[in-house]
């Protein structure tokens, strides 16, 4: 349990899978899982576009570079495509991202800032984090 108060750990909010072609991986998940796109954004600060596939109250999110020299790009021309971040969803991204401070974590996002589908998100170094890069999420107004 976290020591800052308003953190709480709700829930896996999504699992960021890095490919290359959106598309096609759309179509593996669709004809090899069942699973249905439930939304699809361009995140252009990121340089990402993105699929979700609804899995119960998580998400399996489809990414791909929308420019060479976003953060995604160069995870698949280091490492190729495959899991790139999990995505935790939290009460308070402000408060939880204190605790991660609180904890030794390195920030990437030294504030929380907007996110896809109206939530509000901040990511957490994977140096820091037993080698997962964390995203924290928190959801939007209903």
């Amino acid at each position: 349990m976290s020591d800052v108060e308003g953190f709480a750990l709700e829930e896996v909010d999504h699992v960021a899978i890095a490919v290359r072609h959106l598309e096609a991986a759309v179509s593996f998940y669709e004809k090899a899982l069942g699973a249905k796109v439930t939304h699809r954004e361009r995140i252009e600060p990121d340089g990402v576009e993105e699929a979700l596939l609804k899995v119960a109250d998580s998400y399996v999110q489809l990414l791909t570079p929308t420019r060479d020299d976003s953060p995604v790009a160069r995870y698949l021309e280091a490492r190729g495509e495959g899991l790139h971040h999990v995505g935790f969803r939290v009460s308070d991204c402000a408060a939880a991202l204190m605790a991660m401070r609180a904890a030794g974590a390195r920030l990437i996002d030294e504030v929380p800032r907007p996110g896809s589908r109206g939530t509000t998100v901040a990511f957490v170094h994977p140096r820091s984090a037993f080698g997962t890069l964390i995203e924290l999420v928190e959801e939007g107004p209903s």
